[in-house]
Formats: C-alpha cells, sequence, structure tokens
C-alpha cells in the first residue's frame, strides 16, 4: 500500500562549521499515512546523490532511521547515516546537475514505498567553496556576512544563468502574527518566500515586511534554514553594525503555509520547523534576494 511523504522544509543546505566534519545538508519532511494521519514511529530512509539526471548515476547514498515528532516531522542530516556507497567528501559539486533522491519505508521493515527525487537547482556555497579548494569559489565577488544592499548576505550560489546570486537579511525585525484572521492563501512554496508573500492576505506580519520597501519579503521555511546555518557569519555583521541580532530562542515566521489556520516557524532554539497558529505573535524579519 502506497503511502503519502508531505515535504515540508525540503533542502537546507550547508556545509558542517565544525574542524574536520564530514559535509553534511539538512533535511526535513513530515510523514503521513494513507488516512492522512502523522506518522510518529521510526521509518526507514534512503537517500541517493544522483548525477546529471533524475535517474542518473548515485555518487552518494547512505540509509537512516530517523523517528518523526509528534507532529511528524523527521529531521536528518544528509551525510550523517549509514554509508551505502560513496562519499561526500568526493562529490565536485562543480560537476552538477545534482539531484536528491528519497526513498522512504514507513513501515520500516526495509521496503521502500515512497520516492521523491528533486534538483538542487543551485550550487550550495560552502559546498562549492570546500570542493574548489578555497573559502571564495571563483567567480564569487561577494561574501557570507557582507553588508550590502540595505542587509547582510547569508547566503551565496551560483545559478542555472552561471551568475552570482544571493540571499540578504534585515538589520531589523519585529513581532506580529501570520494572519489576524484564518484563511488559506495557498502560500505553499517551500523555497520561495517572494511568491509566498504577495499571497498573504489579512497579515499583519506582511504588512510589516511591505513597510521595509520593495523587494522584501517574508522568507519562506527553506530560506529561514539557510539563515539559521549561516548565521555566524551574520551575527558578526550585524554585531559590528550595531543592528538587532538574530534570536536564538524566537520563533521566525516563514511565508510558508501548514494549512488553513497554521503557518511554519523555524525555532532558531533547536533548528527544526513547527506549524503553529497564523494568530501567535512569532518573530518577523524580511530578506530580499539579489
Amino acid at each position: 500500500m502506497k503511502k503519502t511523504l508531505s515535504i515540508v522544509a525540503g533542502l537546507l543546505l550547508t556545509m558542517s562549521v565544525f574542524a574536520q566534519a564530514p559535509e553534511k545538508m539538512s533535511y526535513q519532511a513530515v510523514i503521513r499515512n494513507t488516512s492522512n494521519n502523522l506518522v510518529t514511529t521510526t521509518v526507514g530512509m534512503k537517500i541517493s546523490i544522483l548525477q546529471a539526471t533524475a535517474t542518473g548515476t548515485a555518487v552518494y547514498v547512505e540509509t537512516q532511521n530517523p523517528t518523526p515528532n509528534t507532529n511528524g516531522l523527521v529531521s536528518i542530516e544528509i551525510g550523517g547515516g549509514s554509508v551505502v556507497s560513496g562519499t561526500m567528501a568526493g562529490i565536485n559539486w562543480e560537476n552538477g546537475p545534482y539531484f536528491i533522491k528519497t526513498e522512504t519505508d514507513i513501515d520500516n521493515n526495509t521496503s521502500y514505498d515512497v520516492t521523491s527525487t528533486s534538483q538542487l537547482l543551485s550550487t550550495p556555497y560552502a559546498l562549492f567553496a570546500k570542493s574548489a579548494g578555497t573559502s571564495t569559489p571563483s567567480g564569487f565577488t561577494h561574501y557570507l556576512g557582507e553588508a550590502f544592499n540595505g542587509g547582510i548576505i547569508f547566503y551565496l550560489y551560483k545559478g542555472s544563468d552561471g551568475l552570482e546570486h544571493g540571499l540578504i537579511v534585515a538589520l531589523t525585525e519585529s513581532t506580529a502574527q501570520w494572519q489576524s484572521s484564518a484563511t488559506l492563501v495557498n502560500a505553499n512554496r517551500t523555497e520561495d518566500g517572494a511568491f509566498n508573500t504577495a499571497l498573504m492576505t489579512n497579515s499583519p506580519a506582511a504588512t510589516y515586511i511591505a513597510g521595509l520597501g520593495a523587494g522584501w519579503y517574508l522568507p519562506s521555511i527553506d530560506e529561514l534554514g539557510l539563515l539559521y546555518y549561516n548565521r555566524y557569519s551574520v551575527q558578526k555583521a550585524l554585531r559590528a553594525g550595531g543592528s538587532t541580532l538574530l534570536s536564538n530562542t524566537a520563533h521566525y515566521w516563514s511565508s510558508t503555509e501548514y494549512y488553513a489556520s497554521a503557518a511554519y516557524s523555524f525555532n532558531f532554539n533547536s533548528g527544526f520547523a513547527n506549524g503553529i497558529s497564523k494568530s501567535n505573535a512569532g518573530t518577523v524579519r524580511g530578506v530580499r534576494a539579489f
């Protein structure tokens, strides 16, 4: 019997900051069964990194057996499981494209009954830097923690156009409800906060973001994950500039909906995403892209 797998925060790409630690990528997903009930028992997962196409050669394969929390959320670090083949350190991120294939066994009996494959559309900055052998890969003129365009750069990547792009976090933040009256607006993209923010109605959070000026938006859950994992450089820059530091305890609102009455927030204490009531007051901080 087929089960369903609901992706929450997709792939949050980062390299471990600990000395001599292996490269890792954080992955989160919500597991539901055919009755749409949350799964909270241990599941089996097989993760493959494929090169060139969605059915291409697997350059790295591992297995894990995570246990979802009470909200059905599994949180794993790709690169931290039982290796089947390949090594994360051996991947040359310049020789893409690469795809992530996940196979999930909800009954944890080694029979994988859910398969999902998605392309990495951009080069993870930290992993690209590692494979290039330098902290600033060739062609990158900006750097993490740089004061730029009204904020601080917290993510850099080479896009499919071959050009340098990035994400910037605002220098200040506020507290607001996601929505004052519960309405589903289909702001369901995990990676595109600008798309989601444009759909938000009756939203004090979106109103605050609009007040920051053109180009700013409420980050998606993926974008908040990138900010969390790269906050070392951001905090140093914010502190040096006398700006508002990122909280290490706050629940930051994302623009990604969970369902009609709830949206995802990112807990900067635990590093996990959670679906909470839109009427709750959460921390709001804008981001913009370049």
